[in-house]
């Protein structure tokens, strides 16, 4: 079985991505952004995550099946989501 082989410049570049990401959320904490504060966090984090998955899981050069299957998973995982967060948002929280 052949694998693809990732130069050590390539770490290195996302793990000074990571960090200047991780810099990123601290600076960004404590700025007031209103509503968008969470939104802007969770973008970041997003970012990160991808990157983390892309290259250090190797799914950046894995077989289409995989890519179906982590596709699937992140489907699977919005749904969860979408039904958590409209249930939370329904619920009637000034008659207790």
């Amino acid at each position: 079985m052949s694998t693809h082989v990732v130069p050590p410049r390539t770490y290195f570049a996302v793990f000074v991505a990571l960090i200047t990401l991780t810099l990123l959320t601290v600076g960004v904490s404590f700025l007031e952004l209103g509503p968008y504060h969470t939104l802007v966090g969770v973008l970041i984090g997003a970012a990160k995550a991808t990157l983390v998955m892309l290259l250090f899981m190797h799914l950046l050069y894995s077989s289409r099946l995989t890519w179906v299957v982590v596709g699937g998973a992140l489907f699977w995982v919005g749904i969860m989501f979408v039904l958590t967060l409209s249930d939370y948002l329904t619920r009637p929280w000034g008659t207790m």
